[in-house]
C-alpha cells in the first residue's frame, strides 16, 4: 500500500522568515570580510543543538539539551569571527535585557535574555584586526536592531566572508510549507571543507531538491559523473583544524516536546551531507539549532508526520546551502560559483 503524500511547498518568501514569529537581522564589515546574522523571536522559542563538526564554536549549546531546565532562546546569533564572534551573542543578550527581553529574577533587576551562538572561522580573508578592538559586539547589535521578514543572501551578515570549498560561500535560507499542516525554514552560513559542487559538473549536490530556480537549476547531465571515494579535488585547498564551518538554524511552527525536536534537529543535520562532501569533518565546526515557535498541532499519526517534519527540514537545510554558495560574489579573491562557470545571476525563486 502506497502512503498518501502531501504537497509540500516554499513559503512566500522562501526564507526561514515564513516560519510566522520569526525575524532575521544582518550586520556586515566590508574592510574585515566579515559579519553577523541574528534570529530574533517574537516571544521565547523551545531550541535544541546538534553539534557534529570536530573544532565547534559555541555558546549555550548544553544548556538547550532536553534533559536540562528546558530554556527557551529569546534570539540565537550565527557569527564570523571564530571565538571572537561569540562576543556579537553577549551584545545581543545586553540589547535585548535593556528592550525588555528575557526571564526575571526580581523587579528592578535586568532581565536575562537566552542567546545560544556559533560560530565560523573567516578570520584569513578580510583585513586584521586588533583583539581590544573586536568588531562583533557592534555588529551583533546593528543586526539585532535590524532584524525583518526579509534579508539578502550571499555575501551578507555570517556568510561575508565564507568559503564554500573552492567557492565562495555566504547565507543562505529556504522554507517549505506543509499542505494543511506546519511550515519549516533553515538559513545556513556556508564556510566548509568540503565541496558543494558535483565532480566535472556546475550542478549541486542538493539539485534533485531544488524548488523552481532556486539556486540556478544547474543538472549534472544525463550521465551523472563518476564519484571518487576520495577528497574531492574542490575541496578546500589547505586544511586546517578550526578554519571551516558550516553553522545553521532550523525553525518550525509544530508544537513539539524538546525530545521530538531534538529529533527532527538529528534529522536535519542530514542536510548538510546532502549538499556537501565530505561534512562533519574533524576541520569543520558543523553546528545547528533547531527551533519551534509551537503554534501548529502535528495532525494524523505523530510518528509519521515527525518523520516527515525531520525529512523536509533536512532537505530545507541542504537547499539552503545550496542557495548561499548560489547567490554569493567573489570577494577578496575567492571566486564565487557563477564566476567559476560562467554563469549569468539571475532570479531566484
Amino acid at each position: 500500500m502506497t502512503r498518501a503524500r502531501k504537497s509540500v511547498a516554499p513559503g512566500a518568501r522562501n526564507l526561514i522568515t515564513d516560519v510566522p514569529g520569526l525575524r532575521i537581522g544582518q550586520a556586515e564589515n566590508r574592510k574585515l570580510c566579515t559579519g553577523v546574522t541574528v534570529l530574533l523571536a517574537d516571544s521565547p522559542v523551545l531550541t535544541v543543538a546538534d553539534v557534529r563538526g570536530g573544532a565547534p564554536g559555541t555558546r549555550e549549546t548544553d544548556a538547550l539539551a532536553p534533559a536540562t531546565l528546558g530554556v527557551k532562546a529569546d534570539a540565537i546569533v550565527l557569527s564570523g569571527g571564530s571565538a571572537f564572534g561569540l562576543e556579537a551573542a553577549s551584545a545581543v543578550m545586553t540589547w535585548l535585557s535593556t528592550n525588555g527581553r528575557g526571564f526575571e529574577i526580581r523587579p528592578g533587576a535586568p532581565r536575562v535574555p537566552i542567546v545560544p551562538a556559533a560560530v565560523l572561522f573567516d578570520l584569513t580573508i578580510g583585513e586584521a584586526f586588533e583583539a581590544s578592538a573586536n568588531p562583533y559586539p557592534q555588529l551583533g547589535r546593528e543586526a539585532v536592531a535590524a532584524a525583518g521578514r526579509e534579508f539578502a543572501l550571499g555575501c551578507h551578515g555570517a556568510g561575508t566572508g565564507a568559503v564554500a570549498g573552492a567557492y565562495k560561500g555566504g547565507i543562505g535560507s529556504a522554507s517549505a510549507m506543509i499542505d494543511g499542516g506546519a511550515t519549516v525554514g533553515a538559513i545556513a552560513a556556508v564556510n566548509c571543507v568540503g565541496s558543494p559542487v558535483i565532480p566535472g559538473t556546475d550542478a549541486f549536490w542538493a539539485f534533485a531538491l531544488e524548488q523552481g530556480n532556486e539556486f540556478g537549476g544547474r543538472r549534472p547531465g544525463s550521465l551523472f559523473p563518476e564519484i571518487s571515494p576520495d577528497l574531492p579535488a574542490d575541496c578546500k585547498a589547505i586544511l586546517t583544524p578550526g578554519a571551516n564551518t558550516t553553522i545553521a538554524i532550523v525553525a518550525t511552527d509544530a508544537i513539539l516536546s524538546a525530545d521530538e525536536l531534538r529529533r527532527v534537529a538529528i534529522m536535519a543535520a542530514d542536510g548538510f551531507a546532502r549538499a556537501i562532501r565530505p561534512a562533519h569533518t574533524v576541520f569543520d565546526g558543523d553546528t545547528l539549532f533547531a527551533l519551534t515557535t509551537a503554534s501548529m498541532p502535528l495532525a494524523g499519526n505523530r510518528l509519521i508526520e515527525l518523520t516527515r517534519l525531520g525529512n523536509i527540514a533536512g532537505d530545507c537545510v541542504a537547499r539552503s546551502i545550496a542557495r548561499a554558495v548560489y547567490a554569493a560574489e567573489s570577494t577578496a579573491g575567492v571566486c564565487s560559483h557563477r564566476d567559476r562557470f560562467g554563469i549569468a545571476p539571475g532570479p531566484s525563486s
